[in-house]
């Protein structure tokens, strides 16, 4: 078989010939854009529509039939949807949200703005989300909300980690902004806790160009996002009777509808998302079943038996297993990925924990720390609390996404990391080892 084959060569750091020379770029590109997608935009623009709602509000209630939930509302970013999830939640003065330390900053630093600070826990070293158990030993009378972060597409065991909240009175935030369209054990990611909210941004699986959207079954929750943000929503027939006399304008003092021209984009590319992820998904299984049995390697996946999947495989990653090869590190590895023509990288985002805006930014003047001034005890976390996530990044590497399925071109790759992998060996006196930080605050840099 010609992957065997090409393995057995000199690596392309050493001078050998390089695994992956030329790729068809469509493999790749991500959003699929097409005539629809540009007349849709069009429209709008045509129509001077852009800061309307009528079709968002279209958007919001198809998004909601395709969630399964009662609820769907659209703002300009993710960051926004999740703003005003920690509001509808409660979230205010003296609270503390929990959340993942491995994650975009946009999962937690709502949070500040709404006078409340951030207890962060631990991860699950195969899933990358947070665990039931890191939850609660970190919950105190004060915790109003947990964010639940479906981490790279991986869903996290909600149906643990919901009775506990329930248990407690705490509110369950879903960000599923990596997991768009996924399930768990049979259920919409998004569904499972009180509130859900995503980025709709264009590196996402799920694109409306940038944009987000908070969803829920509650309808007070809902209204309450909606007295927020939306002030041209925010009316005296709104559920919650003690918001009626606020109607008019926005409690957060934001203006965080979704423009209509990415609305209107939302739309087309919701219509083909389900088909395009199974497309993706196929290509991921083949790429793995090119790697059965391969040392050093194993798939961050889900057990798609029960009914789960990882929806469009958002920030693929392989977890790397250094012992298997000779103590290769992640850096090494990668390095001679990349002299093959792929673009591998270690780790994923930085523990928010070891950040200065959590650990030392007085963002409003107090005094002290933010994160401190907003406690009513000492919330912060050292170096050294979080031992997985903080080591995770050496267990980790970036893989190729495959957006469409093409057997010629993934064995292709796979057969970088085969030949990688196999001469390993090689590798091993010039390894520079891995630097004391790995990763990105942010896996756009990636």
């Amino acid at each position: 078989m010609q992957i065997q084959d090409a393995t057995t060569s000199t690596l392309a750091l050493y001078g050998g010939t390089p695994s992956v020379q030329q790729t068809p770029k469509a493999i790749f590109q991500w959003p699929i854009i097409t005539e629809e997608d540009e007349k849709a935009a069009l429209d709008v623009i045509r129509r001077g529509a852009m800061s309307g709602t009528d079709v968002t509000e279209r958007y919001e209630a198809e998004f909601a039939a395709w969630q399964g939930c009662r609820f769907a509302l659209a703002f300009h970013n993710g960051t926004a949807a999740l703003h005003a999830a920690m509001f509808a939640c409660g979230v205010g003065r003296g609270d503390e949200v929990i959340c993942p330390t491995i994650t975009y900053w946009a999962s937690a630093l709502p949070a500040f703005s709404l006078g409340a600070t951030l207890v962060f826990a631990d991860i699950d070293p195969l899933s990358l989300c947070i665990t039931p158990e890191e939850i609660e030993r970190r919950i105190t009378p004060r915790t109003k909300a947990i964010v639940v972060v479906h981490y790279l597409g991986h869903p996290a065991p909600m149906d643990a980690i919901v009775p506990l909240a329930r248990k407690h009175g705490i509110k369950v935030i879903e960000d599923f902004s990596h997991a768009q369209g996924g399930h768990y054990k049979g259920q919409k990611v998004g569904t499972l806790g009180d509130v859900g909210a995503t980025s709709l941004m264009s590196r996402k699986s799920l694109v409306a160009g940038e944009g987000g959207m908070l969803v829920c079954n509650d309808r007070e929750l809902c209204d309450r996002a909606i007295a927020f943000g939306h002030h041209n929503r925010f009316t005296r027939d709104l559920s919650v009777a003690t918001l009626r006399e606020f109607a008019g304008l926005p409690l957060g003092g934001i203006k965080g509808r979704m423009h209509q021209v990415s609305a209107a984009v939302g739309r087309v590319q919701l219509r083909d998302y389900d088909e395009r992820c199974r497309t993706i998904r196929q290509a991921m299984r083949f790429f793995w079943d090119c790697l059965d049995g391969a040392p050093g390697l194993r798939p961050h996946q889900v057990d798609e038996s029960e009914g789960s999947n990882m929806a469009g495989h958002y920030g693929a990653r392989a977890h790397y297993v250094p012992g298997e090869l000779a103590g290769l590190s992640v850096t090494a590895f990668c390095r001679a990925l990349r002299a093959e023509g792929v673009a591998a990288h270690p780790g994923c985002n930085k523990p928010l924990h070891l950040h200065p805006v959590f650990r030392t930014a007085d963002l409003y003047h107090d005094g002290r720390p933010t994160r401190l001034a907003q406690a009513t005890r000492n919330v912060l976390q050292e170096e050294g609390r979080l031992p997985v996530s903080e080591g995770i990044a050496e267990r980790l590497l970036s893989l190729p996404w495959f957006v469409r399925y093409d057997e010629a071109v993934i064995t292709r790759y796979a057969g970088a990391f085969l030949k990688v992998i196999r001469n390993h060996r090689d590798l091993l006196a010039d390894d520079p080892g891995n630097p004391p930080s790995m990763g990105s605050w942010g896996l756009s840099s990636l």
